[in-house]
């Protein structure tokens, strides 16, 4: 049912498009038979609009992996820098939440790790809503950040680092194997906003993929069983991700999309000082106001990854052809 909605929208979108395109020329053919320049330029300029929602409607055409319709979870984690890095780890919850929001999904909090002066040291949210993992599964990478510092009573310039995960949420009709034995599950006092009202007990879960080293975490709940729950499907959707990404590599081993995160794997540049510029180094998209992209608009960037992504699929599919 889900998949017919998906196509039933899709080619809704089409015929509103091929509706608006027929109306458009009709309209240009009267006004230049009437030598109407008015309605000429109302033509035109809704002809310039049906084309920024074709190239959007391309670009959305192209989210059709196997889990891009998924809702997805969003992780961030400050990396080395103490205050400084986990203030920047805060503002990238931010500029994703705001992100979202923009573009009407739910966003829900699932854990918070604050860090000791200002900011966070962790934090995971559930991204809900049609192809919220196809949109953001590119922003997974390192993002660097180059501004005077706040923290710093010599008002020094800094370079802090956050690193950004991105994994679909699974349905529970699709099967991922977790033994028991493979796992190993802490309790805590949760903390972060909030953590007072959540609990005074050990309600907090974190459980230890032990094969892969994968560790989620769960505080959004009072019940410790509720945390568990949710922990064990953010367990599952890590682990298949984990599969995706492997599968992903061997079809593509000649390019490096799928680097280990680690500092000096950035993907984004965020300089706000001495100049003011953001850039991917993926895709060489640059945006000099970074007031909007902390904002949430980071849609040039998204779609530049996309279409990107796009045009290597392309080359090794006619590089195959030629095999």
């Amino acid at each position: 049912m889900r998949e017919r909605s998906t196509l039933e929208a899709q080619i809704g979108d089409y015929r509103k498009l091929e509706g608006g395109l027929d109306d458009a020329v009709t309209l240009i053919e009267l006004a230049e038979a009437e030598d109407d320049s008015a309605s000429l330029a109302e033509a035109e300029a809704e002809l310039r609009k049906l084309r920024a929602e074709a190239e959007k409607k391309q670009l959305e055409s192209l989210l059709s992996g196997e889990a891009d319709a998924n809702d997805c979870y969003l992780e961030v984690n400050a990396g080395a820098g103490g205050t400084e890095a986990q203030d920047w780890a805060e503002m990238l919850v931010r500029m994703y939440s705001r992100w979202a929001e923009q573009h009407g999904y739910k966003v829900e909090w699932l854990e918070e790790s604050p860090g000791e002066e200002a900011g966070i040291k962790s934090a995971t949210l559930t991204i809900k809503g049609h192809n919220a993992f196809g949109w953001l599964k590119t922003e997974s990478g390192v993002h660097r950040l180059v501004r005077i510092s706040p923290f710093d009573s010599q008002a020094r310039r800094q370079t802090s680092f956050a690193s950004v995960w991105v994994y679909p949420v699974v349905d529970e009709n699709i099967e991922v194997e977790i033994l028991d034995k493979d796992l190993r599950v802490d309790t805590y006092r949760a903390s972060g906003a909030g953590g007072q009202h959540i609990n005074k007990t050990d309600s907090a879960i974190r459980i230890t993929h032990l094969p892969t080293g994968i560790v989620v975490q769960c505080q959004s709940d009072r019940s410790q069983h509720k945390n568990r729950a949710t922990a064990m499907g953010m367990l599952k959707a890590r682990l298949y991700e984990h599969e995706l990404a492997k599968r992903e590599a061997e079809a593509e081993a000649e390019e490096a999309t799928k680097t280990e995160i680690g500092w000096g794997h950035q993907i984004r540049s965020y300089v706000l000082q001495p100049y003011q510029m953001i850039k991917d180094l993926r895709t060489g998209v640059e945006k000099g106001n970074p007031d909007a992209v902390l904002g949430g608009d980071i849609d040039d960037f998204l779609e530049a990854s996309l279409a990107a992504k796009l045009e290597k699929g392309q080359g090794r599919g006619t590089s195959d052809a030629a095999e």
